[in-house]
């Protein structure tokens, strides 16, 4: 394909297979087609044949970078476009020289001109020729049988004055004129038009295609980022393998420094990941056994031992590179305008063209005047910008996202983004971190913080309890040792005890360790305890000597970037709404926190449908943003879905987009990132439209010299290309 006209053409061809639904994108040169039970693949392709153009289904993604580490090779298509455009300038320039400096005009050097412009108008605009042909059999027309026309006829036209008018005689003359000249006859040539016209379209073509190269660069990084082998361990012995050659529940080792090879679970050691290439996240995490890893991410400090749990294609990169790729081959609403425009615009300028050289002569003036303004009308209305305004914006944006760990499901999801108004978040593991920790101490007059928590850590170290491990965790990060217990013993759903240093400690409910142990605790710390649980705290009560020493509140703690995240959503001119099933002090607490008035608690799964359902009965445009399998349905009901990459495969499936990274401020990224794309997107088609509306007109009134019409047509779709890849600076918060 060679423009938006052919690519238009193509999709025509595919939809017309019943039951099929087909997208055709220019830029990554890829359709992207539903079909029906019993269609094959074979009639997808002979469809396309049937267009004049060939397909082939696209072959697994490979690394770029050979066995040598030489580097990338480069696209045959771009070298070959390139020596195309080398030859046809250095033929050219001469050309132009000769045709616009009087002074260096000897005797018959129209005939060298012809000599040197011939192979250009010809070999060099092959490429528009041979399409332009190829369209035509099949009854079609694109730019490039616009170019194809205009270089022709330019061409043709000086052929007729050199052989049949007065342009070949010896010492004829001529001048460059921008604007056509009224008594210009038949002495005039216009080979300077056929080479350089060639020529500029040539280095459109050239640049376009490079531009479309760095546009996809991100994906294609993306998909090299996965280790190349891992080292297999079998029955202790370690072995160097492919990372083909890996299968679920296979074990190998990463030692530090090294990429983990692909998804798995950690079995042995401990260490901290650095996944900033999949998640944009800059600080490494720790993992430790029964904590899940990715592929590509790269263990920094300790060895570890994973077990495969995915491979292939089921792996968490391979994943994002289909979401990226699946959101560049589709196309947004005002995208399928400008296929449209663009699919009637062509055989509407060879209408206009024609009129105009009609209009000229009919108006007195001479055929060269005539001719100058119909090829100019031909050169400047090639549609080539409109049909790169949307795909390259989106490959740009959407690659761009890939590298900050924000995968956005489709063009569709742009508009939605620009329309949102309202959004809602599932409080855990959402604005909270879904971990129990501690989060105060209360202790009884004479007693000390550390200790409290210093007996409480030594008789829960022995539990499976998360509020035990919330203690526990909380003593080893003030650096208090856990003295040995005897005698540890758990109550179900009540409390554990144990002898430490030769004192039974209790800890569990204040209701437990009153009727069960007539432990009792001072007024001032029974006011705290009910304070805490009415702020949705869990409270456990420590105890021993047969009285109640102090309190530890357990809560999900409240994510340190959930504030800030909050008032960016404001700014960006969203109400936010804080949705959870928890009871109303715990929600209410977590909302005061981070700055959210409208709380909304004790929500079912079901009744989260139910309030996206009536947000949008009052003409709010919602976006949701949830991690796990509750929040599916109303991910899936909201305006726009948002799935933090940290929850569950439900709710990503559910939602538009995936922030991988956990954490709310890689929402509000990936907001101003799809708004930041919609926004180039308007301004390529504007542009685009905007250029040939003011263009044609100038051409058909003869205001413009077909050479400087070949070269702003030329680099118009530069101008939005290039317009584009200004998102490849786009930078996170």
């Amino acid at each position: 394909m060679t423009c938006a006209s052919c690519a238009n053409r193509v999709e025509r061809k595919l939809n017309k297979i019943p039951g099929v639904n087909a997208s055709v994108n220019f830029a990554t040169e890829k359709a992207l087609v539903s079909v029906p039970g019993g269609t094959d693949v074979a009639t997808l392709i002979a469809a396309v044949e049937s267009a004049g153009y060939t397909a082939a289904e696209p072959a697994p993604p490979v690394t770029l970078v050979d066995d040598e580490g030489d580097g990338r090779a480069e696209d045959p298509a771009i070298a070959s476009l390139r020596q195309r455009l080398i030859l046809s300038t250095i033929l050219a320039v001469p050309v132009v020289v000769l045709s616009m400096i009087p002074a260096v005009q000897f005797t018959n050097w129209q005939w060298l001109a012809l000599t040197l412009a011939a192979p250009v108008a010809i070999w060099g605009a092959w490429p528009f020729h041979r399409a332009a042909w190829v369209n035509l059999r099949h009854g079609g027309t694109t730019m490039d049988s616009l170019v194809s026309v205009g270089v022709l006829a330019a061409l043709g036209w000086s052929l007729y004055a050199l052989f049949f008018g007065e342009a070949g005689m010896p010492g004829m003359t001529m001048l460059f004129h921008f604007l056509a000249e009224p008594g210009s006859g038949a002495n005039e040539i216009y080979l300077e038009v056929a080479a350089a016209v060639t020529v500029f379209l040539l280095l459109g073509r050239y640049l376009e295609a490079r531009a479309k190269r760095a546009s996809g660069a991100a994906l294609r990084a993306l998909l090299e980022l996965g280790a190349k082998d891992a080292i297999r361990l079998e029955n202790g012995r370690e072995t160097r393998v492919p990372i083909g050659e890996l299968r679920v529940g296979d074990r190998f080792v990463v030692r530090p420094g090294e990429k983990i090879a692909t998804d798995g679970l950690v079995v042995e050691g401990f260490s901290a990941v650095d996944a900033s290439m999949l998640t944009g996240e800059s600080n490494p995490v720790d993992v430790s056994v029964g904590e899940r890893v990715v592929g590509a991410t790269v263990n920094v400090a300790g060895r570890l031992v994973v077990e495969v749990t995915r491979v292939g294609a089921d792996t968490e990169l391979a994943r994002m590179g289909r979401v990226v790729e699946d959101a560049q081959t589709g196309k947004a609403r005002v995208q399928r305008l400008a296929d449209r425009v663009s699919s009637v615009f062509v055989p509407i300028v060879f209408g206009l063209a024609v009129l105009t050289l009609v209009g000229w002569l009919l108006f007195g003036a001479t055929l060269v005047m005539a001719f100058t303004a119909a090829v100019a009308t031909l050169i400047i209305a090639c549609p080539c910008a409109l049909g790169l305004a949307t795909p390259t914006a989106l490959l740009v944006g959407t690659g761009r996202g890939s590298q900050l760990g924000i995968l956005i499901g489709g063009p569709q999801v742009l508009e939605q983004t620009r329309r949102v108004d309202t959004i809602v978040l599932d409080k855990t593991g959402t604005v909270t971190t879904g971990v129990m920790a501690v989060s105060g101490i209360t202790t009884a007059d004479g007693e000390e913080d550390d200790e409290i928590l210093a007996m409480a850590a030594a008789v829960e170290h022995g539990s499976e309890h998360p509020t035990g491990a919330a203690i526990v965790s909380a003593a080893l990060e003030r650096g208090i040792g856990l003295t040995p217990v005897e005698s540890f013993t758990a109550d179900a759903g009540s409390g554990v005890r144990g002898m430490v240093d030769d004192r039974l400690v209790l800890v569990g409910r204040m209701a437990w360790l009153e009727k069960e142990w007539s432990s009792s605790a001072p007024a001032a710390l029974a006011d705290s305890a009910k304070a805490a649980e009415g702020e949705g705290g869990t409270v456990v009560a420590i105890a021993w000597d047969g009285s109640v020493r102090g309190i530890i509140t357990i809560s999900d703690t409240v994510k340190h970037s959930s504030a800030e995240a909050i008032g960016r959503f404001r700014a960006l001119g969203l109400t936010p709404i804080l949705l959870t099933g928890d009871n109303e002090g715990a929600a209410a607490a977590v909302g005061t926190a981070v700055g959210i008035d409208d709380v909304r608690a004790g929500v079912s799964p079901a009744g989260k449908l139910d309030v996206i359902r009536e947000l949008q009965g009052h003409d709010r445009t919602v976006a949701m943003v949830g991690d796990g399998v509750n929040d599916a349905a109303a991910l899936a009901a909201a305006d726009l879905g948002i799935a933090m990459g940290s929850g569950t495969d439900a709710a990503i499936a559910a939602s538009d987009i995936t922030v991988v990274r956990g954490d709310l401020n890689g929402v509000v990224d990936a907001i101003r990132l799809a708004r930041r794309t919609l926004g180039v997107i308007k301004g390529n088609l504007f542009w685009a439209f905007a250029y040939n509306v003011a263009a044609i007109p100038l051409a058909m009134a003869g205001l413009l010299n077909p050479l400087i019409a070949g070269a702003a047509m030329a680099f118009s779709s530069v101008f939005v290309v290039t317009n584009s890849l200004r998102l490849r600076r786009f930078r996170a918060l």
